[in-house]
């Protein structure tokens, strides 16, 4: 028999070996505290490299086969790695990443206002192309559209710097609600330390409009009463956070 001939019998035989060897499997992701579904998890066969992700509904499917090793990823979550055998599917469920509090008092916090000036000298061509431009001038010839407001309306790096000014506004309106509504604050308020305080402060933060208008009185009083709503429902948690986004802004020299 040609050798070509031969080569191509023996292909034959390889190749659906090779394919009964792998499978797709499916699977789904549970919070192991409250049992609901968990998304966005990232699944990864060490073997292979593929990756996956996992629905909203927490369910995924990936090609395995018997000996790899999946990593179950997601932040917030403790990581999990299992060991594929003969599973007709998996069942997870992710504990998630409890952070130590630190027993350590921040002394002295800054001022958010002196932060907010402090940044604006660092940044200050990006706050100068994000200020308001006057949309006419006047010149020789008369009255028209202001280039620098058309500039600052249709570049590409003021839109940058008005994205960048506001996010720094949002960091700004955060600071301010943490600098007021303080663990010590609040702990003098309702007694609750450690985890508990945590977890109550992340669940009853303030908005900033609430801060900016209530006094340290009336603040003290909606504290006290979210409090009651605490002691109803003391298995609430936080919701998860958002991925911090960045952008692309240089830092004047």
């Amino acid at each position: 028999m040609k050798p070509l001939l031969l080569f191509l019998l023996f292909g034959l035989f390889i190749i659906p070996h090779s394919g009964f060897a792998q499978r797709r499997l499916e699977g789904i992701v549970y919070d192991a505290f409250n049992k609901q579904r968990v998304g966005e998890v990232l699944i990864r066969n060490v073997n292979t490299n593929q990756k996956s992700y996992n629905d909203s509904r927490g369910e995924f499917d990936i090609l395995v086969s018997p000996g790899d090793q999946l990593i179950i990823r997601k932040t917030g979550y403790i990581s999990d790695t299992i060991e594929i055998k003969e599973q007709p599917a998996l069942i997870i469920y992710l504990k998630e990443a409890v952070k130590q509090i630190q027993e350590i008092r921040v002394v002295g916090r800054r001022n958010p206002d002196d932060v907010l000036d402090e940044m604006k000298r660092d940044y200050k061509k990006a706050f100068d192309l994000a200020a308001p431009r006057e949309a006419l001038s006047v010149g020789p010839s008369g009255a028209g559209l202001s280039i620098d407001y058309l500039y600052s309306k249709i570049s590409k790096e003021a839109k940058n710097a008005r994205r960048f000014t506001t996010h720094i506004g949002q960091l700004h309106e955060q600071n301010v609600v943490e600098y007021i509504f303080t663990p010590d604050f609040v702990h003098n308020l309702i007694g609750l330390e450690g985890e508990d305080l945590q977890v109550f402060m992340k669940i009853f933060k303030p908005s900033y409009e609430q801060i900016s208008t209530m006094s340290k009185e009336e603040l003290g009083i909606h504290v006290k009463k979210m409090y009651e709503v605490y002691k109803l429902h003391p298995n609430l948690r936080p919701l998860r956070e958002l991925p911090d986004i960045k952008m692309d802004v240089k830092k004047e020299n």
